[in-house]
């Protein structure tokens, strides 16, 4: 088996990974835009994760139009364990992990693989776009780029990866081509857990040595579900956002990388999600009681490390500045009402709290 993969990366394939469950709406235009790829030599693996719509179907149906393209149809295990499926089997010198319900611009694969072989990149970083839906065909779109840049070894990655992180260029798995070989050789697959991107891509990047960034944007993330991204409650977000801002200290810990560029984003980027985590507590769909509520909210204000972090962040914008003093002043009342507009807003005007969010 490792011969058949030691042939695969010398043939300049790339693999193609798409966990797909549940996406029949969208599936169709995501695997057009596999096929119209300008880069031709791919291996395609579609994970059927169980789906219970038609998606399998429609899976098997680009398989019998395109060679390239090949389906696995497992039980429900949830899109990391559908994505190690196709890890452990694919063969290009190259991976591409691409959401089932998002689209891919023509040039994208090949842009990227010339810069790869280019720089002999083991990751490879483009621009995105996040295109929000407000009304069945309308939507705003929000550029997510930072400057080309090329790193040819840990330290200069280290010392610049804030603005990567910065501009969330290093969260997510589908604006990013990998080299088979580091995490075929690191063993490196998505952990079975909710939001597995950001652990994924920190196991990346913590011993990554060559990375090239692209400023040009390809990939479109389609927040088009109204249910998911506007009204959603998720139980246990705060203490998962507190796990996660664990792993980006112990990250640059380990890096012994204590510049202030570095340390001012992991604060800003602490705040800024500090009142994702308040507004989900106010979200319609949260049960506990308004009282409640406001006793969660100010258990969390008393987190010492709330303090800290504001005393490090500087934010950018005068909204997000207005947005931090209830904190700044520890009162739990102002949190509370603060976090309560932002519901309103957030499930009456998605257009403009899409226009709040993209400016803070």
């Amino acid at each position: 088996e490792k011969n058949e993969r030691e042939v695969g990366w010398n043939m300049n394939k790339v693999s193609i990974v798409v966990a797909v469950y549940k996406s029949e709406p969208f599936l169709p235009k995501l695997l057009d835009s596999i096929c119209n790829q300008t880069y031709k030599n791919l291996e395609v693996i579609l994970v059927d994760d169980g789906s219970p719509d038609n998606s399998g179907k429609i899976c098997d149906d680009y398989v019998l139009k395109d060679n390239r393209f090949t389906v696995i149809h497992k039980e429900n295990g949830g899109a990391p364990s559908a994505r190690n499926v196709a890890i452990d089997i694919a063969k290009g010198e190259y991976m591409y992990f691409l959401d089932s319900d998002d689209w891919a611009e023509p040039t994208m694969l090949e842009d990227m693989y010339n810069l790869a072989k280019r720089d002999q990149a083991q990751l490879v970083v483009a621009g995105f776009y996040i295109d929000t839906y407000y009304e069945k065909d309308k939507y705003l779109t929000d550029n997510y780029v930072v400057e080309d840049a090329v790193y040819p070894d840990r330290e200069s990655f280290r010392k610049n990866a804030y603005k990567l992180f910065d501009k969330n260029l290093l969260y997510t798995p589908w604006n990013k081509l990998y080299e088979s070989k580091y995490i075929l050789e690191n063993n490196l697959r998505f952990p079975t857990t909710l939001w597995d991107d950001f652990p994924f891509n920190i196991s990346i990047v913590r011993n990554v040595e060559r990375v090239t960034v692209t400023s040009k944007q390809y990939y479109h993330f389609l927040r088009a579900r109204a249910e998911s991204e506007t009204t959603a409650y998720r139980p246990g977000m705060y203490e998962k956002r507190e796990e996660e801002h664990g792993w980006m200290v112990d990250l640059y810990k380990e890096w012994k990388v204590m510049d202030h560029n570095s340390m001012e984003m992991i604060a800003r980027r602490y705040v800024e999600r500090f009142i994702g985590c308040v507004e989900n507590i106010t979200n319609p769909k949260c049960e506990l009681s308004s009282k409640e509520k406001r006793q969660e909210i100010k258990r969390m204000l008393k987190n010492p490390r709330l303090k800290k972090m504001l005393k490090l962040a500087n934010p950018r914008s005068s909204y997000m500045k207005i947005m931090v003093l209830p904190l700044k002043w520890n009162s739990t009342l102002l949190t509370y009402w603060e976090a309560k507009v932002i519901t309103f807003v957030k499930t009456k005007n998605t257009k403009l709290f899409t226009k709040l969010k993209v400016g803070r």
